[in-house]
């Protein structure tokens, strides 16, 4: 039996010699089979599946997907960050809310650095749910806020269900130049590196996204109300 490369290769070289139009399909065909769906096909589906809107891009613009939930909604896209020579690509989740108290939190996995960041002053909150405790360094500007936030057992879940998150409460997207955000109102954020085509994944992150809004309103710590923030 052939090997996968080489049926690979037959594959293009048959798509090569089709008709132009026949071609362009078998082509796309071959790639697909290669790299597996694109990320627009992937978020479409996330949109069908969740009521959400894909917003197409353009020359300036990449494509986004909008999902409302409550009066609030949360945008998922991505970004790039050039480093010279190279570039990184994150898959980023928004949703700006209203932020009465001013209620902050970061929570992500522990890494290998994580204990000398400890040692070194780091703050790292435990919420009284060791396995969750020990997974995952927590930081926020009110500790009683924080236990009552990750005792939701669907939130808790969520996160820990994500193999790596980055999940925070951030103030105009650390943009220190303008601000775009009125008084009051702040994002929780979530960021990864790469592109996620993962229906299933996204699914979650839009849980988590819903869930979190709704446990900050019962807390006192966020108004369903729209934000008169556009992303």
């Amino acid at each position: 039996m052939p090997s996968r490369p080489i049926q690979f290769l037959s594959a293009f070289v048959i798509a090569l010699s089709q008709p132009i139009c026949d071609k362009f399909t078998r082509i796309m065909s071959f790639l697909r089979t290669l790299f597996g769906p694109s990320k627009e096909e992937i978020w479409r589906q996330f949109c069908a599946e969740t009521g959400g809107q894909y917003v197409a891009g353009g020359f300036w613009k990449r494509g986004k997907v909008e999902a409302a939930h409550g009066q609030w909604t949360v945008t998922l896209d991505t970004y790039t960050v050039s480093t010279g020579k190279s570039s990184v690509t994150y898959t980023r989740m928004r949703a700006p809310y209203v932020n009465p108290d001013g209620f902050t939190f970061t929570i992500y996995r522990k890494g290998i650095f994580s204990e000398i960041g400890k040692w070194l002053g780091m703050q790292d909150v435990t919420v009284g749910y060791p396995e969750f405790d020990e997974a995952f360094i927590i930081k926020g500007n009110d500790e009683a806020k924080l236990r009552r936030l990750f005792a939701n057992e669907k939130i808790r879940g969520l996160i820990s269900a994500q193999p790596a998150i980055r999940f925070s409460v951030v103030d105009d997207e650390h943009q220190f130049w303008r601000s775009r955000f009125p008084e009051g109102v702040d994002e929780l954020y979530f960021q990864v590196t790469g592109v996620i085509k993962d229906v299933e994944r996204l699914k979650s992150l839009y849980d988590l996204f819903s869930e979190t809004l709704d446990e900050l309103c019962r807390m006192g710590s966020a108004y369903e109300q729209n934000p008169g923030v556009e992303l």
